[in-house]
């Protein structure tokens, strides 16, 4: 069974015991998350939501925070003498996928 939930402006696929990495949440680490936005649940018995899934959750433990590695973002004009170097390291969680309910 697998499922698909919105979370952080994006749609992310899961299957239980699966690890995902998401925008940064508001948890620590060690404790229980529930995502309530599931917009699909696929497997023997399908459900596709409008826009999401009644009574369909899903659960994880947040494993671990972190930031993802470093971009760097380069403005130049030619002939204008215009350079500018910024860098940015985007946070991110690491979710263990508990249970699917649907």
């Amino acid at each position: 069974m697998y499922a698909i939930i919105e979370t952080g402006g994006k749609q992310v696929k899961v299957e239980e015991g699966q690890e995902i990495y998401i925008e940064k949440l508001d948890a620590s680490q060690d404790e229980t998350v529930t995502f309530d936005n599931v917009v699909f649940v696929g497997g023997d018995d399908v459900k596709v939501g409008s826009p999401f899934v009644d009574g369909a959750k899903v659960t994880g433990k947040v494993d671990k925070h972190g930031r993802q590695k470093k971009i760097t973002v380069f403005k130049f004009k030619k002939r204008k003498k215009y350079r500018r170097k910024h860098g940015h390291r985007q946070p991110y969680t690491k979710v263990v996928i508990d249970k699917i309910e649907a």
